[in-house]
């Protein structure tokens, strides 16, 4: 258990860039994919520092469901990887997210961890880079918004990962 704190332990003065992947389909979705983004820059030693159009896309599970809108947030904050990813489920929960373990489902928010500084995680509840990051468009198109140039630890630039999604259909929402 020590070593796993400090593995996670960020010194309290040393800023890390995040980035955030949010969506989500049920109720309002756009309003609440913008009302979250909002909620970044209240996490606690956190500043929201840019953030993406919103897009729409289909699901990637099953059809029967409505469309995903889906951003990305660069955040700037002092907070461990886990204590991250904590208040992320505890903002998805305060927006009504109940998870259910069905994978790919519905769902009124989804916050994920995509990328922590360049650090590479492999925890039992968190793995960074995200492990969708490299082939879905829905967070390509938007990280590639705010960071075209950011290199993603052991893949390459968002950039270059993007040419690997671009027959993916997603639309803009200007």
């Amino acid at each position: 258990m020590l070593i796993a704190k400090q593995k996670n332990h960020v010194p309290q003065n040393h800023h890390v860039t995040a980035y955030i992947g949010v969506g989500g389909n049920l109720g309002d979705p756009v309003t609440t994919v913008r009302s979250a983004l909002a909620e970044l820059g209240k996490l606690p030693r956190t500043s929201l520092r840019a953030m993406s159009s919103l897009y729409r896309s289909s699901p990637m599970g099953p059809a029967n469901q409505p469309d995903f809108i889906n951003a990305v947030a660069q955040i700037h904050t002092t907070l461990a990887p886990l204590a991250l990813l904590f208040a992320l489920q505890a903002i998805e929960h305060q927006y009504g997210r109940v998870r259910t373990g069905a994978r790919w489902g519905p769902r009124t928010l989804d916050l994920d961890l995509l990328l922590y500084g360049d650090r590479q995680i492999t925890e039992d509840v968190l793995t960074v880079p995200h492990p969708g990051l490299f082939d879905r468009a829905f967070v390509l198109y938007p990280l590639h918004e705010i960071a075209p140039d950011r290199v993603v630890p052991g893949r390459g630039t968002v950039r270059a990962l993007l040419a690997g999604v671009m027959d993916q259909p997603i639309e803009a929402i200007r």
